[in-house]
């Protein structure tokens, strides 16, 4: 048996569950915008109180390992790594993306033949994202996509795709081919994590607490404030 702590924090969505054996048994969640530093820490206490456990107690630690927000992934693989360094417990990463497509493909009953795109919003029209199989199998590795009404054409027209993430409000937009299919609905949650955590704690997938850092995908870059620029 396993008793794992899983936190996501790539999107705007704060979310923390515990799971044993795959299966979630508590969830904390807050979908409503980037409140992490303010939330992370009150809802992993919280679900260690309600489970009348402490962090010794866990089995592991898994965490989304992005890409995402900068600061986000930041906050939420210091939290994970913190806990696993005190309580001498393995920490597992999972990527986003392959979380939320896992989660439609077990979910939706789809064609065989169909695709899973998770798209997480990077601001102005692009995206990151990445494309997986029935079987969560990785078709396209992930990328930065600027958006537009010729996006994935290739592959729609080959094959039925399924668009997850928060940046399917971007692509919706866009995209009008017969075969692109939105589920708006599935966003990124730290229950989607906890099957492929068990997985990976059964397989013993673990990082090193001291060197791991989330996938950024891209630099981050610090803008300026016009107040600072103009002197006021």
């Amino acid at each position: 048996m396993a008793l794992i702590l899983n936190i996501e924090t790539a999107t705007e969505v704060c979310s923390v569950c515990l799971s044993r054996d795959g299966e979630v048994i508590l969830l904390k969640e807050n979908r409503e915008g980037l409140n992490h530093a303010n939330l992370l820490t009150v809802f992993i206490e919280e679900i260690l109180k309600e489970a009348d456990i402490k962090a010794t107690d866990l089995d592991a630690v898994s965490v989304s390992s992005g890409p995402g927000s900068y600061t986000g992934l930041r906050i939420g693989v210091s939290a994970a790594k913190g806990i696993c360094y005190g309580a001498q417990i393995p920490l597992i990463s999972i990527s986003t993306l392959q979380a939320m497509a896992h989660h439609a493909s077990s979910t939706l009953n789809r064609e065989a033949n169909t695709l899973y795109a998770s798209l997480i919003d990077a601001r102005r029209m692009e995206v990151f994202s990445a494309f997986y199989n029935n079987e969560n199998k990785t078709v396209r590795e992930i990328g930065a996509d600027i958006i537009d009404e010729e996006s994935y054409k290739e592959i729609l027209n080959q094959q039925p795709v399924v668009f997850i993430g928060n940046g399917v409000e971007k692509c919706k937009e866009a995209l009008k081919h017969e075969n692109a299919i939105f589920a708006e609905e599935i966003k990124a949650s730290s229950s989607y994590l906890a099957p492929i955590a068990q997985e990976k704690f059964e397989s013993k997938e673990f990082e090193d607490v001291a060197y791991f850092e989330p996938f950024y995908l891209k630099n981050f870059v610090a803008t300026q404030s016009k107040k600072n620029i103009l002197g006021k």
